[in-house]
């Protein structure tokens, strides 16, 4: 196995046992992470994210599977399910994984999954009416970025370590 495919299964083995700080471990300090709720996150704020739902998913469960690296980039498929914490609905989220690595981490994250599909599960009947919109995605969006701040604001970074 490539050492890097090596790292993302690593990866993915400290998210299953809820490990953040294993999680960051094989983050780049510089690391750019990105999904369909939060788009645009880098450093110590993708530590904070994985952070967070690693503390809030008392019965996450992932699954991993795919995984294929080289020098420079990487990919993985990946499950999750969970209770989504604001409406209590179950999630099974499915998740197409990117990565870049430098200097022997991961540099750069990117998942993909369907949004509508996720927002029908964990928002109901709204999530299905309107999980297409780019009115529901950004109000979604607005409220992980507003948790992840307070998340973070509480902790004062002091959990989020490398």
């Amino acid at each position: 196995m490539h050492r890097n495919a090596e790292l993302i299964r690593k990866f993915y083995t400290a998210f299953g046992n809820r490990d953040a700080r294993g999680m960051a471990a094989c983050y780049h300090p510089a690391v750019k992470f990105s999904d369909e709720v939060f788009p645009d996150l880098e450093g110590a704020r993708a530590d904070g994210m994985w952070q967070m739902l690693c503390k809030r998913g008392k019965d996450l469960r992932v699954e991993f599977r795919d995984i294929e690296a080289d020098d420079t980039t990487g990919r993985a498929y990946w499950e999750a399910w969970y209770t989504f914490s604001t409406s209590g609905r179950p999630v099974h989220n499915k998740i197409d994984a990117r990565f870049e690595f430098k200097d022997g981490k991961i540099i750069r994250h990117r998942d993909s999954f369907d949004f509508w599909a996720w927002a029908s599960q964990a928002l109901g009947p709204t999530g299905r009416l309107l999980g297409w919109s780019g009115f529901l995605k950004n109000r979604v969006r607005a409220q992980a970025a507003k948790s992840l701040a307070a998340f973070m604001r509480e902790r004062g970074h002091s959990d989020i370590q490398r």
